[in-house]
């Protein structure tokens, strides 16, 4: 029923938009916003019991600086870790000073021991925007298959137009392939994340793309809890628009699990004008095939990327900045623990410690930002920037949980 009614949403918005904005069907306008404004997700319950820092237990944590510039390459931001072959392998967007500006690259750098970082390299270059400057590419994450691992990364113009997603696969994560078209407008949050029925999902900022080709190269599909004819890309500028169209705040930059019935939970960060400190809620029972109209829940947030996954013995945790009280200083990083998937009640601090901005730089700022996570051999892997210039690895035994 549910998904019928959302099916008519879509289409009275499609209606509407075409019309340019005129009613032309005041039941059908009036039921719209009928919808809009007082149907939730399915569950909006998803909420976190953290308030501050103070008398929350601290993990012994584990840490290595991967880079950290010195007088050029002055901002990093967007960073990815893998464990391949018996090394880490950490991606990143890396740009002269300011972020996304044209001419931003995607480096990697490689460790066999967590503590020394090989150098970084090119892993891909943006191609020409014209004679005088060049595009702007993003890194988006990995996925292994087989004894292939692929890595990511997103392309789109100085005007945060063109956006077109990449690939490329190595079979040592030290060589890598030419760059392969996936065929997708889109740049994504992370990189592919696999659901009970083996299928692939990659979160964007409002779309969620999805291929079951289990290497992750073909038919990728988009979906969104956006009417299709509200946006023609999704990429760091373009979530802004169809937001404001149906009257929500600027929903961006998801992250999602499944729990143990099917259903999808994605939360959504809110930015800009319309940070009120809490966290928005989509789900799919369709396997990310559609998405159900987003509702802001109790889970707080510092306006900042975040990371949600399962741990071994089947609980959910989230990683981020979940403090209200410093906007944006993204600090502390911190894990928050669920037996259900819907109260995350058991926190903890990964990390408090400050970074010392070289070089100002637009929009760079906040301690702990975009954290990615991975399990390995019962360690979490938590990269992040700081201060959008330096990448740090922690890792903690979760053993301690």
């Amino acid at each position: 029923m549910q998904l019928i009614i959302k099916k008519q949403v879509k289409q009275l918005i499609d209606v509407f938009i075409r019309n340019n904005g005129v009613v032309k069907s005041l039941p059908a306008f009036c039921f719209l916003l009928l919808f809009a404004t007082n149907v939730p997700a399915q569950k909006a319950g998803i909420w976190n019991t953290y308030t501050t820092d103070s008398g929350l237990p601290a993990l012994s944590i584990e840490r290595s600086f991967i880079y950290v510039p010195e007088t050029k390459w002055m901002y990093s931001h967007h960073p990815h870790i893998a464990v391949f072959k018996n090394n880490f392998i950490a991606i990143w967007s890396n740009g002269m000073i300011d972020e996304d500006a044209a001419g931003q690259r995607v480096v990697f750098s490689v460790s066999k021991d967590f503590f020394h970082w090989s150098a970084p390299e090119a892993l891909a270059l943006p191609s020409a925007f014209d004679e005088k400057s060049a595009n702007v590419l993003t890194a988006a994450g990995f996925h292994r298959f087989d004894d292939t691992l692929v890595a990511y990364y997103s392309e789109y113009s100085p005007q945060r137009t063109h956006t077109q997603l990449w690939a490329k696969i190595s079979s040592d994560g030290l060589h890598w392939s030419g760059p392969l078209d996936m065929h997708v407008p889109v740049a994504p949050n992370y990189g592919p994340q696999v659901i009970a029925n083996k299928r692939l999902i990659i979160s964007g900022n409002f779309t969620f793309i999805y291929t079951d080709d289990p290497r992750g190269l073909t038919n990728w599909k988009i979906s969104s809890f956006y009417p299709d004819s509200l946006y023609k890309e999704d990429n760091p500028a373009a979530f802004y628009k169809p937001a404001e169209r149906i009257n929500l705040p600027p929903l961006c930059e998801a992250s999602f699990f499944q729990t143990d019935d099917g259903i999808i939970h994605s939360l959504l960060r809110v930015t800009g004008k319309g940070w009120k400190g809490r966290l928005w809620l989509t789900e799919s029972k369709d396997n990310g095939s559609s998405w159900s109209f987003p509702s802001e829940t109790a889970f707080t947030d510092n306006d900042s990327k975040f990371h949600f996954g399962h741990l071994p013995d089947g609980r959910f945790y989230y990683v981020g900045s979940p403090d209200t009280l410093h906007h944006y200083e993204r600090n502390p990083l911190v894990l928050a623990v669920s037996k259900d998937g819907w109260i995350f009640n058991k926190q903890y601090i990964i990390a408090n410690s400050l970074y010392q901005l070289k070089k100002k730089g637009l929009w760079k700022g906040g301690q702990y930002g975009y954290p990615h996570t991975i399990i390995d051999k019962g360690y979490m892997y938590i990269i992040i920037s700081r201060q959008k210039e330096a990448i740090e690895v922690i890792r903690f035994n979760l053993d301690q949980l």
